[in-house]
């Protein structure tokens, strides 16, 4: 394989156009998965490399939107307000 990918799992939208930084990644991964596998022939080794690649991505991707929706309403609130009272961890 030609490249390594080093992909910040911020999922941010960056922008402003509704693209995160993961989807990019994984475009990036589709390009290159199809010109790996255009170079070295479908059945090499780079190629299932190349594909491997562009399926974790795809997996990460979608745990984050799962992990999205189990948000609490608690969670949701010490998002926007870390300091209240109610989000305060003690270790004990």
């Amino acid at each position: 394989m030609t490249g390594t990918f080093n992909v910040g799992l911020n999922t941010v939208n960056s922008g402003g156009n509704g693209i995160t930084d993961l989807e990019k990644a994984i475009l990036a991964a589709i390009a290159e998965a199809r010109s790996t596998c255009e170079q070295s022939g479908d059945n090499s080794p780079n190629c299932a490399v190349a594909w491997d690649i562009v399926e974790e991505l795809q997996a990460e991707k979608s745990h984050q939107q799962q992990a999205l929706k189990y948000k609490t309403a608690l969670d949701k609130y010490c998002e926007l307000y870390p300091e209240a009272l109610e989000c305060l961890i003690y270790d004990v």
